[in-house]
């Protein structure tokens, strides 16, 4: 393990880069991304992790307001990230153009079969970001759903966190974390940085609502 490893481990933010140009359409987009967050009031990151794949989580997750606020921090910052979808929508007349945006079809029926499928769709790309809401829906749940983290261990990739407050109107990137395999110990570490989050629809965030196991080190 690197040195950057072991404090991405410990939850400290790595070496980071600005994310590299794609070229002028890229930085038209990410312009008027940059443009609709500033209008809007947002305060985004400027840099991105020099990492090639990992699986990038954001939370809180309370409303639809959320998706136009993430794609522009992602067009922003010239990320172009993997999300997960039903397969029987890539076998519409579309399927085309949501495989081109960055649609990865699964079976969620199959159980274990999605994470086999991130698994592998991580092998066949040389670049992946990989987009995930932990809670696995916008309502208030007691708990997040563990496929982000099951998905990033079988990937060998690591995991970006990512905050949306919109007491403070901001996205921001804390930290990156190597899953060690312990769930439940990387779990508190994780969701630590998610205490004084809120979400659009403050009666839905679990964030900042008490509902997260103390850390070992709390008083």
């Amino acid at each position: 393990m690197t040195d950057a490893d072991s404090a991405s481990s410990a939850g400290l933010r790595p070496v980071v880069r600005p994310a590299p140009s794609g070229g002028l359409a890229s930085d038209v987009v990410r312009w008027l991304c940059g443009l609709y967050l500033t209008l809007s009031g947002w305060t985004v990151p400027r840099e991105w992790p020099d990492l090639d794949k990992a699986v990038a989580i954001v939370a809180p997750h309370t409303s639809n307001w959320d998706g136009p606020i993430l794609l522009a921090t992602a067009g922003y910052l010239r990320v172009k990230p993997k999300w997960l979808a039903k397969a029987s929508l890539v076998d519409s007349p579309f399927g085309g153009l949501l495989r081109w945006l960055g649609c990865i079809p699964v079976d969620r029926s199959a159980g274990g079969d999605v994470i086999r499928t991130v698994s592998e769709a991580f092998q066949t790309h040389d670049r992946m970001i990989l987009g995930l809401a932990p809670e696995g829906t916008r309502s208030l749940t007691p708990e997040w759903k563990s496929g982000f983290y099951r998905m990033a261990c079988a990937a060998g990739v690591p995991i970006i966190l990512g905050v949306i407050d919109y007491r403070t109107r901001t996205v921001s990137l804390p930290a990156v974390i190597y899953p060690t395999g312990d769930y439940a110990a990387d779990l508190v570490r994780i969701q630590s940085y998610y205490r004084d989050a809120i979400g659009k629809n403050p009666d839905q965030t679990q964030c900042g609502t008490g509902a997260f196991p103390p850390l070992p080190d709390d008083a």
